[in-house]
């Protein structure tokens, strides 16, 4: 990926949105919007952006005060702009939002130049309205197909920014916080900048920070997120499938209660140049870098470097599944991971958050292996009230790059990296041996995420249908002493170790090769003799 190029595609963006700015000025108090935390200023607000639109493009100004809104929708030369001390306080009445599919807060489709900026907030009272849909549908007043069993779907949830088919999209130092669902979502967008923004947001499920869809050229820099879903995720998604194309996502600080960065839940279309860097990570549920496509897209063209991360529950998850109907498979290929720092907990990372993610279960009516029987099963990570599902037990997850028998992860470096486990493993919580790895499940169809292969006999780093894999001084290591193999590698073409590390070792195995074809090692430092160390089968 040509890094010069996408530094000169911020300069152009920014350039433009500096000529934009400077237009005319529309405060919405001229409108009759009142700061009084109870009037309905949408339509105020809404007047002041048409007339900013009908004069050729301005800047709408939200001044000091808390000013409460239902939906807006912005228009082709608006720039939204929130001073310091003004609160766009969203509607805590859901059928302000329509009485079918919820409208965004904010919104705009098929539309040019359009800017949220300022240093002001947008305060979704995620909460509030979630009380309020729990309301209407006791009632009867509105529908939805899963509240009762899970919670109340996202159609019944409003994002609070929602960009579509729009081109030159920059939404800069705002604070977004308390969603009832995604908090923002740019779709099909085009030159999207997202810059020294503050997301907050963990009052409800499914509060990803940052969504990017199907949307090319975008940068997201200098941002914070706190979120109760994924913080920053790309997917590629829809009837159409589209996908995600130059992607720059540097200094940003992340915690959340499922993924810090993820790429791919949904991957029907795909992801391509992509470059993440200068991230830190803490606090954070699941993965710091989620990579995934499993349902028949691409994922390539990668550049990882720079992610320090710490508490939490996962380095580094590489994934290429099999989830849609038809004969596609996913190709996932071309990633650099480099320059990394991981600490990963025995402890749930996310514990005491207002939102924590869902422990792991047994899928619906499976129990658990009598003590010295194999079992390999995918657990659940779902949140449904189901009285039959029974809590999984688990010792700490590894690291892993995975595909399908058939279909392979190709083309993957690890360079520069150290990953640091609790350890502490414990046969009596769970026990799965090296010896029986051909049995762990594919999982081929099941939701991606690191724990989907459930326990596994590797603590460090788990590979798997892979194909021109590198490691480049990596070390792992662990706190308290792990029974299980520290690296694992089955069904592997062309692995080339140079510098990997790994002071501690229980037992031998310390490094598995299972039908691996193809290996060369350089400067090993291993706990014994590679003689020992090392078991090729």
């Amino acid at each position: 990926m040509d890094m010069k190029k996408i530094v000169l595609f911020a300069a152009l963006i920014f350039t433009a949105q500096f000529v934009f700015s400077q237009q005319r000025e529309f405060i919405i108090t001229a409108f009759a919007a009142k700061a009084d935390s109870k009037t309905n200023n949408a339509k105020f607000i809404q007047a002041a952006i048409d007339k900013a639109s009908a004069a050729g493009g301005g800047k709408v100004i939200v001044p000091k005060g808390k000013f409460v809104t239902g939906p807006i929708v912005l228009k082709s030369g608006v720039e939204l702009h929130l001073q310091q001390g003004a609160v766009l306080q969203g509607s805590t009445n859901r059928i302000d939002y329509g009485k079918e599919t919820a409208q965004a807060l904010i919104s705009a489709a098929h539309q040019n130049n359009v800017a949220i900026t300022g240093k002001g907030e947008i305060d979704g009272r995620g909460a509030e309205l979630v009380e309020d849909v729990y309301r209407l549908l006791k009632a009867g007043k509105i529908t939805d197909a899963e509240w009762k069993t899970k919670r109340p779907t996202e159609f019944n949830r409003p994002k609070l920014v929602l960009f579509e088919l729009c081109n030159n999209v920059r939404v800069t130092g705002v604070t977004i916080k308390n969603g009832s669902g995604w908090v923002q979502d740019y779709i099909r967008c085009n030159n999207v900048i997202i810059d020294s923004i503050t997301v907050n947001s963990t009052s409800y499920w499914n509060n990803d920070g940052i969504d990017i869809t199907n949307s090319k050229n975008v940068s997201i820099t200098n941002c914070y997120v706190n979120a109760a879903d994924d913080a920053v995720c790309l997917k590629s998604e829809g009837k159409e499938p589209d996908s995600c194309v130059n992607i720059y996502i540097a200094n940003c600080k992340l915690r959340s209660s499922a993924n810090a960065v993820k790429f791919g839940t949904a991957s029907k279309g795909g992801f391509r140049n992509v470059v993440i860097k200068d991230i830190e990570v803490c606090d954070t549920y699941r993965s710091a870098i989620a990579l995934e496509a499993v349902d028949g897209g691409f994922l390539e063209n990668v550049e990882v470097q720079n992610i320090k991360a710490t508490n939490t529950g996962n380095a580094i998850f590489i994934k290429l599944g099999h989830r849609n109907k038809d004969e596609r498979y996913s190709v996932v290929r071309n990633i650099h991971v480099k320059d990394m720092y991981v600490e990963v907990p025995a402890t749930k990372p996310d514990k005491g958050y207002n939102m924590e993610g869902p422990l792991l279960r047994y899928p619906p009516g499976v129990v658990p292996a009598k003590q010295g029987e194999v079992q390999s099963v995918s657990p659940w990570n779902h949140t449904l009230n189901d009285s039959t599902a029974i809590i999984y037990r688990h010792n700490v997850f590894p690291s892993s790059i995975s595909g399908l028998p058939g279909h392979d992860v190709e083309s993957v470096t690890l360079e520069n990296i150290e990953i640091v486990y609790e350890g502490g493993a414990d046969k009596q919580r769970a026990y799965f041996p090296w010896q029986a790895l051909t049995k762990i499940t594919e999982a081929e169809t099941a939701y991606p995420e690191f724990s989907m292969f459930g326990e596994l006999p590797a603590w460090g780093l788990y590979v798997r249908h892979a194909k021109n894999i590198q490691l480049k001084n990596v070390m792992l290591r662990y706190k308290q002493e792990d029974f299980r193999v520290p690296c694992i590698f089955d069904d592997v073409k062309e692995l080339q170790i140079q510098q990997l590390s790994i002071p501690q070792s229980k037992d031998v195995p310390v490094l598995l090769l299972n039908n691996v074809k193809g290996y060369s090692f350089k400067e090993l430092r291993l706990p014994k003799p590679e003689s020992e160390a090392i078991i090729v089968q």
